[in-house]
């Protein structure tokens, strides 16, 4: 049988071997709750907090700064609803429509609380005007969220000039950004973004899931969304989870590592696949921008045929893709981003999403589109 092309690195990309290793003594010896006071606990203590320095030391923070959590979500979560909570005078908030759902979502429910919620619309590229989004801050917003690449195009958004446009007009407004899709294939220090909270998920960069991290300003109020034990700072109460720390922590510093050649190796990969699917099957558009877009997504649209019906076919032929955010590509919904750029919700049907990671090869490539274009040529 012929080995899988996976081309859905968005959704979850592979383990990387160095984050296995480093995970597997606390999946025995080394097995102590870290909030203990014997030796036992002091051995997790000192791998937990060991990881924390690391990843500060990659993102530009403070060891304290970091939280850990449970993924993505979590941390998108805990930055918004936390910053909200936490801010009586302030408790509005400011987002794009096409962040992702934990983002969404939870500005759905803060409107359902009756807080003050805008959402800012995009270009036909999916970007984010910052002068936009600073007009919509007002005395009321807690916090303003912009994810930094877009996790179904791909389109980059300028974190920095959004952060200076909202704090010219609201120094007090605190800036949040989901850099969940950003950080395998780009460098991301919270210093030069101008972000007060940031958010990072592992298993999206060679780490385990179930595991991530929510940078937090020092000096920033955050009333945390899980009570207990009073662990992280009081930030996120629950017992560590030492092995995924580990774990984040090393595929970060792999994922650092590995930037330069990613950047370069992978998008060359993405941009043969975009190149043989524009010359080799008619009715092909990309969704997104041609430039300003990360390293390793790709967005087509296949005039005239539904995406559930191209998936369905490349994954019996041993390509794996999507429909879009991993979050809705099991079910029957419209992309919310997808019609934000304009398109109407048969194009965004017609809509797929190829995105690569650190294990993609150029024949991964070359194969899929030859797939992609027999397929097509059958349906068309």
């Amino acid at each position: 049988m012929r080995e899988m092309i996976y081309l859905d690195h968005a959704a979850t990309t592979p383990m990387r071997p160095e984050t296995w290793e480093a995970m597997a003594p606390f999946a025995g010896e080394t097995f102590g709750n870290p909030s203990g006071v014997h030796g036992v606990s002091r051995a997790a203590k000192n791998a937990l907090e060991t990881a924390r320095e690391t990843i500060a030391g990659i993102i530009g923070a403070r060891p304290l700064e970091v939280v850990f959590t449970s993924g993505g979500t979590e941390s998108d979560n805990l930055a918004i609803k936390g910053a909200v909570m936490s801010n009586t005078p302030r408790q509005g908030m400011v987002t794009s429509a096409v962040e992702h759902e934990a983002v969404l979502e939870t500005a759905d429910f803060l409107k359902r609380l009756g807080l003050p919620v805008t959402i800012v619309g995009v270009d036909s590229e999916a970007r984010v005007d910052p002068d936009e989004v600073a007009a919509a801050v007002t005395e009321d917003t807690a916090v303003v969220s912009v994810m930094m690449v877009n996790n179904e195009t791909g389109t980059v958004q300028d974190i920095r000039a959004i952060s200076d446009a909202v704090k010219g007009v609201s120094p007090e407004t605190l800036i949040h950004s989901d850099a969940v899709q950003a950080f395998g294939c780009k460098a991301v220090d919270v210093d030069e973004l101008g972000l007060d909270l940031l958010t990072i998920s592992a298993h999206k960069f060679g780490g385990p899931k179930g595991s991530g991290i929510l940078y937090v300003r020092d000096g920033t109020a955050l009333e945390p969304v899980i009570h207990g034990g009073g662990q992280e700072l009081g930030r996120r109460s629950g017992t560590h989870d030492v092995a995924a720390a580990v774990g984040i922590a090393t595929a970060a510093e792999a994922a650092s590592r590995d930037r330069n050649r990613f950047e370069t190796e992978v998008r060359a990969i993405r941009d043969r696949l975009e190149e043989r699917l524009l010359g080799d099957v008619d009715g092909v558009v990309v969704n997104g921008p041609e430039t300003g877009r990360s390293s390793h997504h790709l967005n087509v649209r296949f005039s005239g045929i539904r995406n559930e019906t191209l998936l369905m076919l490349l994954d019996q032929h041993g390509v794996a893709a999507s429909a879009g955010s991993a979050c809705q590509s099991g079910a029957a919904t419209v992309s919310h981003v997808l019609e934000a750029m304009g398109l109407t919700p048969d194009q965004a049907r017609e809509s797929v999403r190829f995105t690569f990671g650190w294990t993609s090869s150029m024949d991964e490539a070359d194969e899929a589109a030859s797939i992609v274009e027999s397929i097509v040529s059958r349906l068309a």
